[in-house]
């Protein structure tokens, strides 16, 4: 949000600092899940990255339950192990320096990762994603690599809020299912065998434009076709689908449920952005103040 021209980082549920990262739309999405009378709601995201929304929504109970997937094994590994190995995790953060040595020490893990354990991997993404510049893993440490900033490595690092976090969200773990799919196998495997009345599912693919400097597994114009036709295939599915302002996209999604949206965003840009949002046949919008919905298309 900005307040008095200042542009303030909300503030999220999850461990992790994610490019991209819809946190803000938590309360659109809960209006939408209330709004379309989804009871024990099952949350779904086929794009986790740092599950801002969907933590928000299980922590404060708004939903029953939520299924977290990404394609992106450094992410896959981090959920797998806050929740699968806690007190290692947690031992690791508190007992692990922040400064550059160590980051090298992490970023090597990341370049290795055959070499490595899911919960060194998950670690290294965690620490890399608190430490490095908009939370890209593969960028360059905050601060540089000489430090000589206003800024150091470890002004992202707050380990006993971390911790704290990371032990909520793993006290829900019961509640909680992480899987490693591209999300179109992911559709086909896993979403069109829950239960449509009680699902509510939220696509947020790679942007169109800027994936490639924002994702490590960013996709192709064909991959945006494809992805488009099984999303598009869920007629009988709530769901909503964001994208960042794309002619492109505009075209492959080529459905009367479309518009534009404003939400007040931070992570590459310092922007006030407008947004395209698609949605199912089955998902009515709520009136809402969370997002500034524009127009359709």
């Amino acid at each position: 949000m900005i307040v008095m021209g200042v542009i303030i980082i909300p503030v999220t549920d999850s461990p992790l600092r994610y490019p991209g990262g819809k946190t803000q739309l938590k309360g659109f999405i809960n209006e939408l899940i209330q709004t379309n009378s989804i009871k024990d709601c099952t949350y779904v995201e086929p794009f986790a990255g740092g599950a801002g929304v969907a933590m928000s929504l299980l922590l404060t109970e708004k939903v029953q339950e939520v299924i977290i997937n990404d394609i992106d094994s450094s992410i896959y590994c981090f959920w797998k192990s806050i929740l699968e190995h806690t007190d290692n995790f947690i031992k690791l953060l508190e007992e692990t320096p922040v400064n550059i040595n160590e980051w090298y020490k992490q970023k090597y893990i990341q370049e290795n990762k055959d070499k490595f354990s899911v919960l060194e991997i998950g670690f290294s993404t965690f620490f890399l994603n608190r430490t490095n510049r908009s939370g890209i893993i593969t960028g360059g440490p905050i601060g540089g690599y000489s430090q000589h900033s206003q800024y150091k490595i470890d002004c992202r690092f707050n380990k006993k809020n971390l911790i704290k976090k990371i032990l909520k969200i793993a006290s829900y773990k019961k509640q909680i299912t992480v899987t490693n799919d591209d999300a179109s196998v992911f559709i086909d495997k896993v979403i069109k065998f829950l239960d449509k009345d009680k699902t509510f599912i939220f696509f947020d693919p790679p942007y169109y434009k800027q994936g490639k400097h924002l994702y490590t597994n960013f996709y192709t114009h064909d991959d945006h076709v494809h992805l488009s036709k099984k999303i598009l295939s869920l007629k009988d599915y709530y769901w909503i689908t964001t994208y960042d302002l794309s002619k492109e996209i505009m075209e492959i999604y080529n459905i009367k449920n479309q518009k534009i949206y404003r939400l007040n965003y931070s992570a590459n840009n310092k922007r006030k952005a407008a947004e395209l949002l698609f949605y199912s046949e089955r998902t009515t919008l709520p009136e809402t103040n969370h997002i500034e919905l524009i127009s359709n298309i």
